[in-house]
């Protein structure tokens, strides 16, 4: 699949959109590639990309005041990254985003995105679904680390997310499951 269909599955994974609206929002994007490792935002940056995921992994995530690292998403192909508290209010993050893998990536700067909501109303839609996503996505994931054991919570990604499992290092995977790394090494060898 060619960058530009890859671009239009994911965004039509929320709304439809005709070719002519799809040409002008492509002209807003540049193609980046990031090698594994490079950090897209730090802490304390203004958020001013969106991600749309072509190859590779990304994700995002916290330091603690102790220096401990919590991964909040993880984004791979057919996805988007960005920190949308920081990206909407144009205020400084105290969110990283970080490429996992060697990663090929469609970027929209925070004003063509914003030009784009005015001038097509089915971008504006996109927006709220993906906002609303992220909601129930970021709902879940609070309920999961509230309610739910370490031993309930590595279940649940190896029945939604195996994914996780085969391309995640157990370094980034456990600060995403909340849990240290020799915890997870016991419930991985059950």
């Amino acid at each position: 699949m060619d960058d530009l269909a890859l671009f239009r599955n994911i965004i039509e994974q929320q709304v439809n959109f005709s070719d002519s609206e799809v040409e002008t929002i492509v002209e807003t994007l540049k193609h980046k590639s990031y090698k594994a490792n490079t950090l897209l935002l730090g802490n304390g940056e203004v958020c001013k990309h969106i991600y749309f995921i072509l190859k590779g992994c990304v994700r995002t995530y916290y330091i603690s005041s102790k220096g401990d690292e919590r991964t909040r998403y993880i984004s791979f192909e057919g996805q988007i990254n960005t920190v949308f508290t920081s990206f909407v209010a144009q205020s400084p993050s105290s969110e990283l985003i970080e490429t996992l893998e060697d990663s090929e990536v469609l970027v929209m700067g925070y004003h063509d995105f914003y030009s784009l909501v005015h001038q097509i109303p089915a971008w504006e839609t996109f927006f709220r679904k993906t906002l609303e996503d992220a909601f129930i996505y970021q709902n879940i994931k609070i309920e999961s680390l509230m309610t739910l054991s370490a031993g309930e919570r590595y279940q649940m990604v190896l029945a939604q997310t195996p994914h996780y499992l085969q391309r995640l290092s157990n370094r980034i995977l456990s600060t995403y499951l909340n849990i240290s790394q020799e915890t997870l090494s016991r419930l991985k060898s059950k």
